[in-house]
């Protein structure tokens, strides 16, 4: 399961993982919290409104591009995460965990990601929340049969924005190698056609760094020192 704020994020961000869990046969969800209306770049939509529906159908395009079995919107505010009482989004993340029931989990670190978006901390506080309540039979217990996954990753990066304030990253468990599925991670970014000044911006900063995506392991089932893994489902049965 992927959670994430606005479409876009879905392949900017974790792209890569979703598209090599695609390959192995692991099946996939990403929950995109809101539908993006507050955008900077608007394509050539004549309101919010119009903007959002654009980018929903962008959204679906780049899941189907990634191999995504499962993809929602929730409908929430864009760039008004920070205002949204928490148990509602935490209470839909714990309902949807329980219910999609995934080995692992992967969403934004605290740091808000590359651009420090308020939007993607939020996104990150509400999952890790959920996460851990999920498996507690003492919260929300009326929302579904109690699951525990397995692990919860951050993303986190070595590069950061030029002229961007720095996020504060995590430093990374994995070391993910996505040059096998690296096109259509970029295919599928293509598919937000309206955030295409966005794609021009930081055309080169992935031609540089594209080929890796970098993971932090947050919290796991069995505990254990902290040590490098070369993939989220090591030590994990998988479909062959």
């Amino acid at each position: 399961m992927c959670v994430v704020a606005h479409p876009d994020d879905e392949c900017f961000g974790f792209g890569g993982a979703l598209a090599l869990a695609a390959d192995h046969g692991v099946e996939t969800y990403v929950i995109c919290l809101t539908d993006g209306q507050a955008a900077t770049h608007r394509g050539s939509a004549a309101s919010g409104k119009e903007l959002g529906q654009t980018r929903r159908a962008e959204f679906a395009a780049s899941c189907k591009v990634l191999g995504v079995g499962r993809h929602e919107l929730l409908g929430y505010h864009d760039g008004d995460l920070q205002n949204v009482a928490f148990m509602e989004p935490a209470e839909a993340l714990v309902c949807r965990m329980r219910q999609f029931r995934p080995d692992v989990v992967i969403t934004f670190g605290g740091d808000g990601g590359l651009n420090t978006h308020a939007d993607h901390m939020m996104t990150s506080f509400w999952t890790t929340a959920a996460f851990h309540w999920s498996g507690q039979a003492k919260r929300l217990p009326d929302v579904g049969e109690i699951y525990q996954p397995e692990r919860l990753f951050y993303l986190t990066t070595n590069f950061f924005i030029p002229d961007r304030q720095p996020p504060l990253p995590s430093p990374w468990t994995i070391t993910l190698n996505i040059e096998s599925v690296r096109e259509r991670k970029n295919e599928a970014f293509r598919q937000h056609v309206s955030q295409a000044p966005l794609m021009e911006r930081t055309k080169e900063l992935f031609a540089k760094f594209g080929a890796e995506e970098f993971y932090t392991l947050a919290a796991s089932r069995e505990p254990g020192p902290s040590t490098q893994m070369s993939s989220l489902f090591d030590g994990l049965d998988q479909p062959e």
